[in-house]
């Protein structure tokens, strides 16, 4: 029942925020990933608050830890905003990952105990706890109707993960899943939104 509350409400929020999602396609280069994202310029911009979704962003999905080629992007995160300005923002805040995070990045957030994106409540928690303008916060994610469309609800600059990580032959029942609603959702927006 949950799920089909979030489908149509996605559905709903597509209409009013069809422009942005566009937008967000159009100027998003096709190979994106985490790795080709620079903290520094991400603060030369103006960023203060990063937040980060793990499924196909810090890794493929299902996995516990983030992609051993990310840790020390995420160390240099650290050192560019610092640990309490990071967040990680995913559906799926299992105990594992915040275990894990707990040890090896301490002081990064993990959000939980908030509606599930597209919902914005999660990046409104975060902006309830910073105490900072929406505009100052980057969402890294890699679902248009999920990640993109909750920052766009929350007016929060988004940056959009073209090329997830994926490992088909973990996970191929999910993976597959995830990768036909990736290209359903970037279809959809490209049709609908005219």
């Amino acid at each position: 029942m949950e799920l089909f509350k979030r489908l149509l409400f996605s559905l709903r929020m597509l209409h009013d925020h069809c422009h942005t999602l566009k937008t967000i396609c159009n100027i998003t280069p096709n190979n994106q990933q985490l790795i080709d994202i620079s903290p520094k310029i991400l603060q030369q911009q103006g960023i203060e608050i990063l937040i980060l979704d793990f499924d196909g962003v810090l890794a493929s999905h299902g996995e516990i830890y983030p992609a051993r080629e990310l840790r020390n992007w995420l160390y240099l995160c650290v050192e560019i905003f610092g640990a309490r300005n990071i967040f990680i923002l995913s559906n799926k805040p299992l105990v594992k990952r915040i275990d894990y995070f707990k040890q090896h990045y301490p002081g990064i957030r993990y959000v939980k105990e908030v509606k599930k994106k597209p919902y914005p409540n999660g990046l409104q928690k975060i902006i309830s706890l910073t105490k900072k303008s929406p505009k100052s916060l980057m969402l890294v994610d890699d679902r248009l109707l999920t990640g993109c469309l909750a920052a766009s609800i929350a007016n929060v600059p988004v940056t959009y993960i073209s090329k997830p990580y994926v490992c088909i032959s973990k996970q191929p029942i999910s993976e597959l899943f995830f990768i036909s609603l990736r290209f359903l959702e970037n279809r959809l927006i490209r049709l609908y939104c005219k």
